[in-house]
């Protein structure tokens, strides 16, 4: 049986439409099929890929930590220099106090952590979120995510949850002394790239502190120099008591992570003991990669080119059907009417123009563009090119 048979005999599906194609290898912001042909990649694994496909760096930092040892203990108990050397690393990009690290394998996973960790340090069971929020699938996440499509089949979830209105200030009065915590993508992504108002997550920030709630930002899509910041709250005048955190940290390895205070931290070892645990949290190898994708961020100076590559690719598309395009750094959407104009543009630009992009889980009119951040001049030019040809060809001109 071929890949693509096995792949929809066996494989568990997500929808009744995959993608179905097929990649052999993948390189720098292009994947490549079995027989040789190039797609170029846009949306760098839904903000995974930050420093591109089998960044050289990362590819060293893995085989150097397999030459050594692989999962080892369950997670916290042994000393493990990966790790410790990556925790010790994000914490020098972070302002105080946010300087323990609690190390997961994914970004929802990271968010029931956090969760966990506000409601045992402050003895509370109430959460606010937004609507339109996405931070991730699990029952805890998937209950504070702000749509009900999303979770009726899933009922009943977390109680006390409350969803408000991104950027509207009179919904901050449901933020009140029975909140544990206020869950805030910094960049809302699914929504469509919603950004904060100025003032408004200062305001978010003051009234937690007003009423002894948690502020919780999620940065599992945004983070890690997606915006032109290491990290998007950077931007927005504020710092939150707890930071997550996944998909573009690992350089293509899994990895997430929740990031807070050692004073609200402790309270995972006692009352219970192992009060969150984990088997392959912190996984060595996953942890060796973060940590060279982190350097390469730094050394290769990733973040000064974001602002000036975005501007281009805002440039470069222009076009009487594009109604709008939003953005943070790199991470844009670009809107049109409606999802019946924009899925045969998604479609023919992968079918003839050899481009990979995507639409928003809560704003299916707008395209999305998350590439690689080391993305050249001339491919943001290729890409603009195609995606114009696309957008002509099912709009006729």
């Amino acid at each position: 049986m071929t890949s693509r048979q096995l792949f929809l005999r066996h494989q568990a599906q997500t929808s009744e439409f995959p993608l179905l194609l097929e990649i052999e290898r993948a390189e720098g912001v292009y994947m490549y099929t079995p027989e040789g042909r190039p797609i170029l990649d846009l949306i760098a694994g839904i903000g995974v890929s930050n420093v591109g496909h089998r960044h050289p760096r990362v590819l060293q930092a893995i085989q150097g930590q397999l030459d050594k040892y692989l999962h080892l203990m369950v997670y916290g108990e042994l000393v493990q220099a990966p790790p410790a050397r990556l925790a010790h690393a994000l914490a020098a990009t972070l302002p105080p106090p946010l300087d323990t690290v609690y190390f997961t394998n994914s970004g929802t996973e990271a968010i029931e952590g956090a969760l966990k960790l506000a409601k045992r340090h402050t003895g509370r069971t109430g959460l606010v979120s937004a609507l339109h929020a996405y931070h991730g699938s699990t029952h805890g996440a998937l209950s504070i995510t702000g749509s009900e499509g999303f979770k009726n089949s899933y009922r009943p979830l977390l109680p006390d949850v409350l969803h408000l209105r991104y950027n509207e200030l009179a919904d901050l009065d449901l933020i009140t002394e029975n909140t544990a915590a206020v869950v805030l993508e910094t960049v809302q992504g699914e929504a469509g790239v919603r950004l904060p108002l100025p003032g408004y997550l200062p305001a978010v920030r003051a009234r937690c502190t007003k009423v002894g709630a948690l502020l919780i930002l999620d940065e599992i899509q945004c983070g890690f120099g997606r915006t032109g910041t290491q990290w998007a709250f950077e931007q927005f005048g504020v710092v939150p008591d707890i930071l997550v955190c996944a998909k573009g940290m690992g350089g293509g390895m899994p990895i997430g992570a929740f990031i807070s205070s050692p004073e609200i931290m402790v309270g995972f070892q006692t009352n219970p003991i192992l009060g969150h645990c984990t088997t392959f949290g912190g996984h060595p190898v996953s942890c060796a990669a973060s940590l060279a994708t982190l350097q390469v961020i730094q050394e290769e100076n990733l973040l000064a080119g974001v602002a000036a590559k975005a501007a281009r690719l805002r440039a470069g598309l222009r076009h009487p059907a594009i109604r709008e395009i939003r953005n943070c750094g790199l991470l844009m959407a670009v809107e049109f009417e409606s999802f019946e104009v924009l899925k045969p543009i998604i479609d023919r630009a992968l079918a003839v123009e050899g481009i990979l992009t995507d639409w928003f889980l809560f704003c299916d009119n707008s395209l999305r563009i998350a590439p690689p951040l080391t993305i050249t001049e001339a491919e943001i030019d290729a890409a603009c090119a195609g995606l114009l040809r696309a957008i002509a060809a099912k709009q006729g001109g």
